[in-house]
Formats: structure tokens, sequence, C-alpha cells
């Protein structure tokens, strides 16, 4: 018997356009997997079977009907919580929107959709979107399917755990300081962040609106292309959004390597705290790299020692002035007794925010106050300017950059609760390309020797080289054969 949960984005559209089974067959398998997971991993916030089942059924009549399947007919996805999707509730995992309906759809989850997909429901995160291991939620962590006593990364560390425990075949998520790529690190999945501006962010409930990114988590480089292909594209509902011509990001996945250019980033290799283990993983896929008919060298990015810094003014910043909008009189929790306005703003906002999205917001507010904006909001964004410069001056020389994607393995949950900063350099490696703009694609490089938990590796590319990065982690992929299914899941089974 197929266990549908475990085949790829590919194989289940070939196999319901083959009409080895259907698109409800899959639905089900998928649900019914997320009914035996989910009480262990808790990486939704909202199954949707009613969404699921409309979906596939619109799958099954058009293989009834003989017409040409779209690229992700039949494929169950699972959405971000900060991502509007009518029919269902986009709650940022806060208590400020823990009700709130969308009312209308966010453009990526549209066009995955439009690509035949079948959404089985919204995933966890760290509320608004702030933090690095999904700690955050208003409705408590997700854990990660390698270890149930350990975190999945965040903030979209529902949507990589749904991926790792085979609850969905793709999952989309947001990132703005390595919120895809980190979780899919942790998790063993391949996570993309596409360029800033490749996909619309429009319908996306905003953290830092000139970081933020969406992209897709996969089970391999081959569906997350596909997934991209889906959502990319220019948006007129997003003014951030870069008029491109559409791109096939699967046609040069099979090209290898041969005569590309990598470059080891050194200086973001020998950071203190990073692993030992995580570094062997990286120097590995470099002589891999080298192996298969890459141009194999090193280069150094000294201003991205300034990346957790100044991001950590910028992100806070631009928060600070998104969640505003939070004010318990248009939308959102709202108290039921206030005394006057200035009492409806505070306690409405003092009990729908948590405690890490009020700390950031006190972060932001105070960057931006008068006497202050000059000496941290403006010197964070003259660093940024350095850091874009560096990337720029290493892609002269190489086509694709190889850093870790996390400096350590998934850590356990509540390890790091109490020191926020030990909890932000989880993101030490995965921030200057936000900053930069830069896309990169975290890939599983292995399995750590001491602990038995997957190791990421981030290969980052230039501006809008996408097709680059994919066909680089695809040859990667292939040369090393890792199994991206959690042992403890098929335990759990």
């Amino acid at each position: 018997m197929i266990d549908l949960s475990r085949l790829s984005a590919t194989q289940v559209r070939d196999g319901i356009a083959d009409g080895v089974f259907t698109a409800r067959e899959v639905a089900e398998a998928a649900l019914g997997r997320i009914d035996a997971l989910e009480p262990h991993v808790r990486a939704f916030n909202q199954v949707t079977p009613e969404l699921a089942y409309e979906a596939a059924a619109r799958i099954d009549e058009a293989v009834a009907s003989r017409v040409v399947l779209p690229p992700l007919a039949g494929v169950p996805v699972a959405i971000k919580d900060n991502m509007n999707l009518i029919g269902t509730r986009t709650t940022c995992s806060s208590r400020m929107l823990e009700n709130y309906e969308s009312v209308y759809d966010c453009t990526a989850v549209r066009r995955l959709l439009d690509a035949g997909a079948v959404p089985v429901g919204k995933c966890n995160l760290d509320e608004f979107a702030f933090g690095s291991s999904t700690e955050n939620s208003a409705f408590g962590p997700t854990r990660n399917p390698w270890d149930l006593e350990r975190v999945p990364g965040g903030s979209s560390g529902g949507s990589a755990a749904a991926v790792s425990a085979g609850m969905a075949s793709i999952s989309l998520g947001s990132d703005t300081g390595g919120s895809i790529r980190q979780p899919g690190s942790l998790t063993g999945t391949v996570a993309l962040k596409p360029t800033y501006g490749r996909v619309s962010r429009y319908g996306c409930v905003a953290f830092a609106s000139s970081l933020d990114q969406i992209g897709p988590f996969a089970k391999n480089v081959e569906d997350a292309a596909l997934a991209l292909n889906a959502i990319a594209g220019h948006d007129p509902m997003d003014a951030t959004s870069a008029d491109l011509p559409a791109e096939d990001f699967t046609a040069t996945l099979a090209e290898g390597v041969t005569g590309l250019r990598v470059g080891v980033v050194t200086d973001l290799l020998d950071t203190d705290g990073c692993d030992a283990e995580v570094r062997e993983a990286v120097r590995s896929a470099a002589e891999t790299f080298a192996a298969l008919g890459a141009d194999v060298g090193e280069v150094e990015l000294p201003s991205t020692a300034h990346g957790l810094s100044a991001y950590y003014i910028i992100g806070p910043a631009e928060a600070s002035s998104n969640l505003a909008r939070f004010d318990g009189i248009r939308y959102g929790h709202r108290i039921p007794d206030a005394e006057d306005v200035i009492d409806l703003y505070t306690r409405s906002r003092a009990e729908g925010f948590g405690p890490e999205t009020i700390r950031r917001i006190m972060l932001g507010t105070y960057a931006l106050s008068a006497g202050y904006y000059d000496a941290y909001y403006g010197q964070a964004q003259k660093a940024r300017t350095l850091i874009k410069r560096d990337f720029a001056e290493a892609f002269e020389r190489f086509d694709v950059l190889l850093t870790p994607t996390s400096p350590t393995v998934a850590f356990e949950i509540g390890e790091k609760s109490d020191d926020p900063l030990a909890m932000y350099l989880s993101d030490i490696y995965t921030i200057p390309v936000n900053l930069a703009g830069n896309c990169a694609v975290s890939i599983p490089a292995g399995l750590s020797e001491a602990e038995r938990m997957p190791i990421g590796l981030q290969v980052i590319g230039d501006y809008f080289a996408e097709a680059t990065v994919l066909r680089a982690a695809a040859a990667f992929e292939a040369a090393i054969a890792f199994d991206t299914t959690p042992s403890l899941v098929r335990e759990i089974q």
C-alpha cells in the first residue's frame, strides 16, 4: 500500500493524473496523518478539512474531464497563520487576533491554490513572527518531529514541522530574519527565502516591511522550485513586488554545478557559538561541491558582523510602526470596560500582545523616538548598506555562497526562553541575507553525530538568482541523499 504522506509534490500530482489514486484519497491521508500526529507535534492552529475536500473535488473533476491538470494538482499544503485565506482565521498566534476571520486572500496563498494545491490548515508560529523557536505562540509551542522535546525553530516552526512530519507536502512561511531557513535547518526540510520582491507580500500580516518575504518549505528541492513557480511574480497589490518575466525554476535543476563558482564564507563559518559539527558539515559540503565539479573558494563578508545589531534596530522599529494598528478600536482584541480612550489603547494591547511582542514594540519605539533616531535607526541603516556592498562584491567573484543556516542543531524547549540574546543569535547567519535582500535556501547537510538531529546548509544567491541557488541545492541533495523522514514520526505512527 502506498504511504501517500511520504510522496513528493511531483509524485502526488503525477499519481493523481495517472489514476493511481485520487485527490480525495491524498487529502484524506494528509488529514488522517494530522489527526495522528498533531497531538504530539502541535503544528497547526486550525485544520481545514472542508477547504481541503472542496479543493480535492475540483481536482478529481478535472481528472474526470480529462483536462490538463495544474502543476500542484492535489498536493496538500499548509499555510503559516499570518497569511490571509478566506474561510480561515488569521491569528498570527496572538490573542490580539484570536478570532479574526480573513476577509481576503493573501496573493501567495491564492496563487498556490490556483496551481491546484489542497489547503489542509493554518500553522502555528511565534506571535506576529517574533521569535526563533515557535515558543512565543499564544497557543503553545510546536515540537520538532525529530525530537518532541526540542523546538522546530521559528518563527515558521509550525510550517516546517508540518512538512517534516509528512502532514503536508509543501507549506508556506514568512522570513524576516531567517524564519523560513532556520526552522528548515532544525527540521531537516528544504526551506527557501526568495529575493525581496520576488513574491508578493500582499495579505501577509507585516512584521518588518522592508525585510519580510514569503517562501516555501518542501521535502526536496524540486518541490520547493514547483512552489516558487506558483507563488512568484508581479502583483500590483504590492508596491515592492518586482515586475519580472515568469521563470520555470525547475528547468535547470538537473544541470549540475560543473564550473559553478562556490564561495565558503569563512568569517561567518568561524564565529563563536557555531557547533563544531555544524562547521564541519559546511566544510564537508564545500568538498562535495568541489567533487561535483564546482570551483570552490573562500570569501569574507566583514560587515555581516554588524548584521544582528542592525536587524534588532530595523526590525523592531518597523514592527512598532506596523503593530500600531492593533489599538482595540478597528479590529483585534478589545477590552469591554475602558474608562477612556487611553485606557482602551493600553489595556487592549497589554492583554492582546505577548511578552516578546511587547519587548520588540518597546525596542522599536525607543529606536525611532526623538533624540535617538539618528543614533540607532540611522546607524543601523548605514550598516545595512555596508552589508549589501559586501554581498555585491562577493557575487562578483562567486555564483553562490555557503554558510551554516543555524549555529546549532535544534535546542530543547525552554532552553533559551529566559535569554533573549541567546535566542536572537539563532539567526546570526540568516539575518544578513534579509538585510541585503538576497535569495537563499537551507538544505539538509546531514545529521549531527552527537544528537542525531538535522544540520542545515545555507546556499545564498545574488538578487533574483533563485534558479542558480536551487540548481546548486539540487546537485548537493542528489549527492548526499539525505532521508528527510524523522524516525520518531514513524515510531509515533
